[in-house]
């Protein structure tokens, strides 16, 4: 039986919520803490058994490329000055045996092109695809992504990882309808983009985690290029499920849509107050911030 052991990293898009950050470093390179979001992306995947990343880039992304380099001129800097807690840091950002694959996406067609522009590597495998600007956490059980690559190797189908979000926001995901709503894990009879609240048929959301069977790749291909010329992976996998079957995965944790400045702010809390050097103070500090606000609202 084969192993998922491939991730693909759609990371070519110009992450305009957070200009002007963004302007000339990726949105996957903001950092939560101490790390940025590609990192905790690939250290998802490396918890999942992911030997082989593939990061599907633009022009204006080389700091992705550098960041999972090997830094020589700094390794040998940190170790000349006997900092070796920070060396071990730099040199753990990839671990061994994992690959870096890099693919340029000349054009941004949509998440279905940039997964398509994989598919040389990928070959006749299963594959994940991970959206580095969701972060999930699932801080005291199991990474998501390797949840979902428990329920690939029982059922042996793609898997979409959701969540239930309120009705009202529909109509910014892309929603699943199934053939139950009963289960952790539920077989699709279909997937719609960014309903209206009133028409989406449930109010289950995928996020930013796939595994997909190599057949998406002659979904994507029949694909006719939608608003812009994209090619929308939805609609591919609303194609694929007429075919083999897919599954809707609810998986267990928390997520962070960091794609936007709210949610990149609840994670940038989150994980500062869990952080082994900064925990302590920052909660320290919120309490004395936002507790005395909260006394002094009251006493109004």
């Amino acid at each position: 039986m084969k192993k998922v052991t491939k991730a693909v990293f759609p990371v070519a898009g110009m992450g305009t919520r957070f200009l002007p950050a963004t302007k000339a470093s990726p949105k996957e390179m903001l950092p939560i803490v101490d790390k940025p979001l590609i990192q905790y992306a690939v250290e998802e995947a490396v918890a999942a058994g992911i030997t082989d990343m593939i990061f599907i880039t633009g022009r204006t992304k080389r700091s992705i490329e550098d960041h999972f380099d090997k830094a020589y001129e700094l390794e040998t800097e940190l170790e000349a000055r006997g900092k070796k807690e920070l060396l071990e840091i730099v040199r753990k950002t990839v671990p061994k045996g994992v690959n870096c694959i890099y693919i340029r996406q000349s054009e941004a067609l949509g998440l279905g092109h940039a997964v398509l522009c994989a598919s040389h590597v990928v070959s006749d495998e299963a594959f994940a695809v991970i959206l580095a600007d969701d972060l999930l956490d699932n801080k005291d059980g199991k990474p998501v992504l390797k949840q979902m690559v428990d329920v690939y190797n029982y059922h042996r189908c793609s898997v979409l990882g959701t969540m239930n979000v309120p009705r009202e926001e529909t109509r910014s995901y892309g929603i699943v309808s199934t053939e139950t709503d009963q289960g952790q894990v539920q077989r699709m009879t279909g997937i719609v983009e960014k309903p209206k609240p009133e028409e989406a048929p449930t109010t289950q959301a995928v996020v930013g985690r796939y595994i997909l069977t190599p057949r998406i790749f002659d979904h994507i291909r029949a694909l006719k290029p939608g608003a812009g010329g994209e090619y929308q992976l939805t609609d591919a996998i609303a194609s694929l499920l007429k075919e083999e079957a897919v599954l809707a995965y609810q998986f267990d944790g928390v997520r962070y849509d960091c794609g936007s400045k709210l949610g990149y702010l609840k994670a940038t809390i989150e994980f500062g107050l869990r952080h082994p050097e900064t925990g302590g103070d920052f909660a320290q500090y919120l309490n004395g911030r936002f507790g005395a606000e909260a006394a002094g609202s009251k006493k109004k």
